[in-house]
């Protein structure tokens, strides 16, 4: 059978993930790597045995490339995915799938209206923990989901911050904690709730309001249509990169994510469900360890002809979650202070 022609735009330090993933898949074929700075390019190109290049128009004429990734900053994402797509080639693209909900809508439109798919690197859906928890709401052992909850404390300076002059600015990165750092989270607890009703909270710049121009920190009240409440709180301003923490209560038990492992709590006893895997894969632990099952799944999807699950109208629903945050924060309702 045929290789998949495969092409990444983008040698960040997202890329050696993707790369990696790629090259363990029997039937895909990394042929090209792409970055504005050539010298960057040629050397992962070196690295992994493929071409070259600056540009990445060059890709809408490659027959030979049926699959692009794109690892490039938040703000570029929809301009070479819309053209991509027009070309009729498959994208995978890295969170968020845009900057913006109306730069989101446009990579939709292409997507449905291309012969390409459009997918989306959630990869921390396919954690060992993600997928249990989703299937105790699915199956209903644990009786009804009551409340969840989600805390994100890490760190970021200026020495992350000036690493590159897109990071920090509304244009570019399109906000700050909430759409770099958290989104993972949130996309997690909206896959866990189903459809949001109603998002309210605040955002602020608790620590870095010298560097950045965007929210270091923020919290929210998230509900969701079938009567279950979501808390949130993330932040830049920690002194270090802390696992995730996560909380869903059922009527009948409660499972909570500490340190990577998944716990059950239930009549008194708590039980250890999963840890994470042992062995590396290349990035670091609180990406998540599971962007080479989400790029074998997409690969797979793509060869077989099938719709991939997270797509264009899934990458969205973390991106409304933010939108209505910033949105409430604007509106400053339910701001009462006392009388003076």
């Amino acid at each position: 059978m045929n290789k998949t022609g495969a092409a990444i735009i983008g040698c960040g330090a997202i890329f050696p993930l993707h790369a990696d993933a790629i090259m363990e898949l029997d039937h895909a074929e990394l042929r090209i790597v792409i970055d504005t700075d050539l010298d960057k390019a040629r050397a992962a190109a070196e690295r992994y045995d493929a071409e070259a290049a600056a540009d990445y128009r060059i890709l809408l004429e490659r027959e030979d490339i049926q699959i692009v990734h794109l690892c490039t900053p938040h703000h570029m994402h929809a301009e070479m995915a819309v053209q991509l797509l027009a070309a009729g080639k498959h994208v995978l693209t890295e969170k968020p799938m845009a900057e913006n909900l109306g730069a989101a809508h446009a990579m939709l439109e292409a997507a449905r209206n291309s012969s390409g798919q459009l997918g989306i690197t959630f990869q921390n859906r396919y954690n060992a923990s993600s997928q249990m928890i989703h299937e105790y709401i699915a199956s209903g052992d644990l009786g009804k989901l009551i409340c969840m909850k989600g805390v994100v404390t890490w760190h970021r300076d200026h020495t992350y911050y000036g690493s590159a002059s897109w990071r920090g600015k509304w244009a570019t990165e399109g906000g700050g904690v909430l759409i770099n750092q958290t989104l993972h989270t949130l996309d997690l607890l909206q896959w866990f709730g189903g459809a949001v009703s109603s998002v309210k909270g605040s955002v602020t710049t608790d620590a870095l309001d010298d560097i950045i121009e965007v929210e270091d920190t923020a919290h929210a009240c998230i509900d969701f249509e079938g009567g279950t409440r979501a808390l949130f709180y993330g932040t830049n301003a920690y002194g270090t990169d802390s696992p995730v923490e996560l909380e869903i209560v059922f009527e009948q038990g409660t499972l909570s994510q500490r340190r990577d492992m998944l716990y059950l709590w239930k009549d008194g006893i708590e039980t250890r469900l999963c840890e994470p895997p042992q062995t590396s894969t290349g990035g670091k632990s609180y990406w998540g360890t599971s962007h080479r099952k989400l790029i074998a799944d997409f690969y797979q999807h793509v060869r077989e002809d099938r719709p991939f699950w997270i797509d264009a109208e899934e990458g969205i629903k973390a991106l409304k979650i933010i939108d209505d945050l910033y949105g409430y924060t604007r509106s400053r309702k339910g701001l009462r202070f006392p009388p003076e």
